[in-house]
């Protein structure tokens, strides 16, 4: 089972999101996570190890936000991951301390102090098997530096491209070779 985690004020039902089930179907869960970090982490955890009980194969695609959940979750849980356009220190870049706005439904929520002392404490200083990252990167990204995600995981599988922006243009080019690299 493939859980695609969205990033900061998205949801499962995002363009990226939808782009993903219209090509993997029933093998894909797309979950609306809380903004609140420990809550988001809590929920992707329950997901997880409701799937490996069952002796499911488990992967993750993370956007943005996402990805860095991804990380601190492949980490723990010994996965694969995708990481798009990956937030690497969201408790610095994010910096939207006070009021933001949910893009799926536009409701408002607050994000506080406390929300980016739970993200550090998800930081992974060290990754296990960087081969079972892939990180998909386009240079244009306007909110995140694509630089920090090569710095963070050297060693991981990787493809970057020239222009595109935050959303990451032209996903579903890749969708199979993200299947093949899960397969592997």
């Amino acid at each position: 089972m493939i859980i695609y985690i969205h990033g900061f004020g998205s949801s499962g039902y995002g363009g990226k999101a939808t782009l993903f089930k219209e090509y993997f179907n029933d093998d894909i869960v797309m979950p609306s996570l809380s903004y609140v970090p420990e809550l988001a982490i809590h929920t992707l955890e329950q997901l997880i190890e409701l799937f490996l009980q069952r002796n499911e194969k488990v992967s993750l695609v993370g956007s943005s936000l996402g990805g860095f959940y991804s990380i601190y979750l492949a980490n723990k849980y010994n996965l694969k991951a995708v990481l798009i356009n990956p937030a690497i220190i969201p408790y610095k870049t994010l910096d939207k301390i006070g009021m933001a706005t949910n893009y799926y439904d536009l409701s408002s929520f607050e994000v506080t102090n406390e929300h980016m002392q739970s993200l550090k404490v998800l930081d992974v200083s060290t990754i296990k098997k960087e081969k079972n990252i892939l990180l998909l990167l386009q240079k244009g990204d306007e909110l995140l530096d694509y630089k920090q995600a090569v710095e963070k995981i050297p060693n991981a599988n990787c493809i970057i491209e020239d222009g595109g922006n935050h959303t990451f243009e032209g996903i579903e080019r890749h969708f199979v070779f993200i299947e093949e690299f899960f397969r592997v």
